[in-house]
């Protein structure tokens, strides 16, 4: 009789933080690093690009002249998503119903450096950056009316980046989105019914088995996640609980971009290009109420599948039925630690 083998046979795993499920088929492609590795031509670019509107001295679009910023630059989206000056209202029809979403959209340049990547800036570098996320949360999170806050970053062309300038978005707004949602629900079923935080045993149980996990620091863990849909998805984890990154020390901050760094070199130097990715951080709202349910974390979400040409995309069973996958998240780990912690352009 043929034993269940989750290396070889199609199966489904839960994903605790959300309550679906993924689809996996690991006989369809068993290793994911096999076939045709493409090298593209590195794109080289200045470290200053006077046509750049996130560059330091430069013109923004709405005609604001950046400031000389030596580190870290935040300001307001000149084309900001969500607006806070806007009337309440909507409409509410059977099953025609809207409502006037308030909020903020800000920009935050990681450096100056118009060539430089996360991967390719220092630890030190990097920290600023996670610093300048949790001044933000502080300043943003008393605003009367914000209840969620959501810090991402979208690498890359392919991921819909219209700027090669290294940095991210962070978004505010009255109410608490999809995701999030789902995760806030999970986590507070998770304590009622359990009685401890769901991401805090999740850690110990991948600490035990360290079979999915990349890399861990005195505070932080990286791992690829057991229920991941994205070929490479990964996750940064405080090792305590935590509800918000406003809740790190400077030492957890250190650890934090340590963290960061490792994770992304070991992306670059997967197929030696600049790796695209979203990634994005989910902390508990921030409507002035205590979540001991919450822990918060960094999701990474790559595309890239077999090269640095070959991408995944959700269509057909994915958008139709659930998420599904080709590679174990065992596998995509194992090929990530096999990789260089030494960035590929400095080797």
């Amino acid at each position: 009789m043929i034993m269940f083998d989750s290396k070889e046979h199609s199966h489904r795993r839960w994903n605790a933080l959300t309550g679906e499920w993924v689809q996996v088929s690991p006989h369809r492609s068993k290793r994911p690093w096999q076939g045709q590795v493409e090298k593209l031509e590195q794109e080289r670019r200045p470290a200053h690009d006077p046509n750049c509107y996130l560059c330091a001295g430069n013109e923004r679009v709405g005609g604001e002249i950046n400031p000389d910023y030596k580190d870290t630059f935040v300001f307001t989206n000149d084309f900001a998503a969500l607006q806070g000056d806007i009337p309440s209202g909507g409409e509410n029809n059977g099953l025609l119903k809207s409502k006037s979403e308030r909020g903020i959209c800000k920009v935050i340049c990681f450096s100056p450096r118009h060539d430089l990547t996360i991967p390719e800036m220092d630890v030190d570098a990097i920290a600023k950056v996670i610093d300048l996320w949790v001044e933000q949360c502080e300043e943003i999170g008393k605003m009367d009316y914000v209840n969620h806050i959501q810090i991402f970053e979208n690498k890359g062309s392919v991921m819909g980046c219209s700027n090669p300038h290294p940095h991210g978005q962070i978004w505010a707004q009255e109410s608490i989105p999809v995701e999030p949602m789902k995760k806030q629900f999970q986590q507070e079923k998770y304590r009622l019914d359990h009685g401890g935080d769901l991401l805090e045993d999740y850690i110990k149980q991948e600490l035990e088995s360290k079979e999915r996990v990349l890399f861990e620091n005195e505070h932080m863990v990286v791992l690829i996640p057991y229920w991941a849909v994205w070929p490479f998805e990964a996750m940064i984890l405080p090792k305590k609980r935590m509800a918000y990154i406003t809740g790190m020390n400077d030492a957890e901050k250190q650890a934090f971009a340590e963290a960061y760094q490792h994770l992304t070199i070991k992306y670059d130097n997967l197929f030696e290009t600049s790796f695209p990715y979203s990634a994005g951080i989910h902390q508990a709202p921030y409507d002035n109420r205590e979540h001991p349910e919450w822990h918060w974390h960094m999701s990474f979400y790559p595309p890239l599948l077999r090269s640095a040409t070959v991408k995944k995309f959700m269509v057909g069973y994915e958008m139709f039925a659930n998420p599904q996958r080709d590679i174990t998240a065992e596998s995509a780990a194992q090929r990530l630690r096999e990789l260089s912690d030494v960035h590929y352009l400095k080797q």
